[in-house]
């Protein structure tokens, strides 16, 4: 694979309850495409990946939330799952950190419920997007323009409804992330 993504530091946000394969499938391919991938928590330790309703693995968190930085990090990935996203959204620190990327004009990427961050981060306003069905009145009303389709691109945000999107939802991403600057 290519090293379009040489040099560039990726942020992934997750917490207990994320769905595994929204994580490790779009994590291999940032780290394939050459970019350095940090998982970030508000938890420390490890945190637990879910198989759908199944407990998955547990993974190690590599930089606590209350010490990252948007800054040092050049995208962001929001994997899905329906509790990490519902849990995220009541951290203050967590929305925060994800509306920064939108104010410095960096990609984003948010898959199956990863977008529900970013509706509580008052961000979605008038960007394409799609998501798990279940958020589409939220993101809607929210401001989003939903769109029932494998993966949506808008001004820097790529979003996508399940885990068979994934390898869309991968190519768009690497595509974006691999973008110097996104426009506002």
């Amino acid at each position: 694979m290519s090293q379009e993504l040489t040099g560039k530091r990726i942020a992934i946000l997750v917490t207990d309850g994320f769905e595994q394969v929204e994580m490790t499938a779009p994590r291999k391919a940032l780290d394939d495409a050459g970019a350095v991938t940090t998982l970030i928590s508000p938890k420390s330790g490890q945190v637990q990946g879910w198989n759908h309703q199944d407990k998955a693995d547990r993974f190690v968190v590599e930089q606590d939330l209350q010490s990252a930085n948007a800054n040092d990090y050049d995208a962001l990935l929001l994997p899905g799952g329906v509790a990490n996203p519902d849990q995220l959204r009541m951290i203050p620190k967590a929305v925060e950190f994800a509306k920064s990327f939108f104010t410095a004009h960096k990609p984003v990427a948010a898959i199956c419920h990863g977008p529900w961050l970013l509706a509580e981060a008052g961000v979605v306003r008038g960007h394409n997007m799609t998501s798990w069905p279940s958020l589409k009145t939220d993101l809607t009303n929210a401001g989003a323009k939903w769109q029932d389709t494998e993966v949506v691109v808008d001004r820097g945000l790529v979003t996508s409804r399940k885990p068979d999107d994934i390898p869309a939802f991968n190519k768009k991403m690497i595509e974006e992330f691999s973008h110097q600057h996104v426009p506002a």
